[in-house]
């Protein structure tokens, strides 16, 4: 099993770290529909999103401009060749009346779960040779996601689902 960083934690096993803190914050009421309205609205990448609020909740890690450049970089292949086409299919065939085509779509929903599982362990993969930070993991979530969402992460209401899920979660303080 390969290691990161001389002696880290394995590639596995840092993925399955990103994977369930994501799975974990998703699950929190209505951040789901918060996270899918900024990728509708404004194209970020929800998994982008789940990565950096993982980066700094869990390895205490404030990313730069360059380490998010990075992380981009490493998912963008994955994310754009394989998730982005098995989403447009999977809503295209939404409120076909074919039930044939529903068991497709359900089908490809499972394609696009696992993919997006892939491009979490390209990104966990990324940050885990960013390594760790000094300083509070409250304050390297809220400096990453600010970072990446911009005036999103604190004026508009997906943000505030957000910080309260993470804040029900105990990764940032109450406000």
């Amino acid at each position: 099993m390969p290691e990161i960083e001389g002696g880290a934690a394995p590639a596995a096993e840092v993925g399955e770290s990103l994977w369930r803190f994501s799975l974990a914050l998703y699950a929190r009421p209505e951040v789901a529909t918060a996270l899918i309205g900024l990728q509708e609205r404004g194209g970020r990448d929800v998994m982008l999103i789940l990565f950096l609020a993982w980066c700094g909740a869990v390895r205490g890690r404030v990313l730069s401009a360059a380490d998010l450049a990075t992380a981009r970089e490493a998912s963008a292949a994955l994310r754009d060749g394989v998730v982005a086409p098995l989403r447009r299919e999977r809503r295209r065939l939404k409120d076909s009346p074919d039930a044939e085509a529903r068991v497709l779509r359900w089908r490809i929903a499972a394609l696009e779960l696992a993919a997006e599982r892939r491009v979490a362990d390209r990104l966990a993969a990324a940050g885990a040779r960013l390594g760790r930070s000094p300083g509070r993991d409250e304050d390297a979530v809220a400096a990453n996601l600010s970072r990446y969402l911009g005036r999103e992460w604190m004026a508009s209401r997906e943000g505030a689902i957000l910080r309260g899920a993470l804040t029900a979660l105990g990764r940032l303080p109450p406000s």
